[in-house]
């Protein structure tokens, strides 16, 4: 959608914003337990599903990617392995486009095309860890810290 097509941007502002459950069709039975009305029913005529509440959590959070699995197909001329890949994107990464070994100095605008995971978290969370939130000072980034 364009800049300027206010409806369409609106519409993809709800699709993407939208929940995994629609809150319409959850309800609490007397009993305590969760109750979802399907969309459409299925081949035997079950129209609703009850669970208990910790399983309806369980089977909720199952929903929810695991941590740094990207989710997001590319096709096209933005898939991976697309030969046009490097023509459009700021990294120039693509089939075909010769791959920089690390030892190799980047030029200032393979530099400028790739962005820290600081960076990211910043632009995608609004989360600044190169700021102190104490006094407002610069920090780096000198280790990350993972599970194994």
């Amino acid at each position: 959608a364009r800049a300027d097509e206010r409806k369409k941007l609106e519409r993809l502002c709800r699709y993407i914003s939208r929940p995994a459950v629609s809150e319409k069709r959850l309800s609490l039975t007397r009993g305590g337990n969760v109750r979802y009305q399907l969309k459409t029913p299925y081949r035997d005529g079950t129209t609703h599903v009850i669970f208990e509440p910790l399983d309806f959590i369980a089977r909720l959070a199952a929903l929810v990617p695991k941590p740094r699995v990207n989710l997001t197909r590319f096709h096209g001329v933005f898939a991976p392995n697309s030969r046009h890949r490097a023509l459009v994107t700021p990294a120039k990464r693509g089939r075909g486009n010769k791959v920089r070994v690390a030892d190799e100095p980047a030029t200032p605008a393979q530099r400028r095309a790739s962005m820290t995971w600081a960076q990211r978290l910043k632009r995608v969370f609004n989360i600044d860890i190169e700021t102190c939130s104490g006094c407002g000072g610069a920090m780096k980034v000198i280790a990350c810290i993972e599970d194994p």
